[in-house]
């Protein structure tokens, strides 16, 4: 039997990958990608060749118990995403879940993720904090606000460039207008900026610059 080897991959400057990964990565019999041509352009970078088959949020819970019996046959299997650390906010979950109810060992390197420089970056309270990913984007999204409302500690949040508006609306709207949010975008790329202010005045700033690129907002705690 084999063992999962959990990847962690550049959130951009391709120059953040570990040694280790690459090692890992060039040594496994088979990766998991969740989109085969993003990181084909990162193995091809890095003189990487083993074999790569697709892991997305489409196919996943058809594939895990492939991938499984792959693992029990001595197949070693590296995961990635197309950014970041798999299973944070990206597929990875299932087959981590898989592996140990079939004491099969799982290995997660440490690498990059988007939403911890967000926070060190951010300047709000960064010792306790909550993650929640990306908000629901119609059914339960009102009560996930009102909840969230009274959190006294740092959220964190991941959006998409088309709907940061609205999503900053919303915040104005049941977290108030003056609560303090900090958008870190394209972190690690060329355009990289961070904008901090009140949620009101972060709101008008994105409303007459429209945003691109992956996105992270942190969000001040209820004092």
């Amino acid at each position: 039997m084999s063992k999962l080897f959990i990847v962690p991959t550049p959130i951009g400057n391709l120059k953040d990958i570990t040694f280790r990964a690459i090692e890992v990565l060039k040594h496994v019999d088979l990766i998991l990608a969740e989109d085969t041509r993003t990181s084909g352009k990162l193995l091809k970078h890095f003189e990487i060749t083993t074999h790569m088959q697709s892991h997305h949020m489409h196919n996943e819970h058809k594939t895990v118990e492939s991938i499984i019996q792959k693992l029990k046959s001595g197949t070693s299997v590296a995961l990635i995403s197309d950014a970041g650390t798999p299973a944070i906010s990206d597929p990875g979950f299932l087959l981590s879940r898989a592996c140990i109810e079939n004491n099969i060992e799982i290995e997660c390197l440490p690498g990059a993720t988007a939403f911890v420089p967000a926070l060190v970056n951010s300047g709000l309270p960064n010792d306790k904090f909550v993650f929640e990913g990306f908000l629901p984007v119609k059914k339960g999204r009102q009560t996930r606000l009102i909840l969230l409302a009274e959190e006294t500690r740092t959220i964190i949040f991941y959006e998409s460039p088309h709907k940061l508006v609205k999503t900053l609306g919303h915040f104005c709207e049941y977290f108030g207008e003056d609560r303090q949010v900090t958008v870190s975008r394209e972190l690690t790329k060329l355009y990289e900026e961070t904008v901090r202010g009140t949620a009101k005045e972060v709101l008008e700033y994105y409303t007459n610059k429209p945003p691109k690129g992956e996105i992270v907002v942190v969000v001040g705690g209820r004092k």
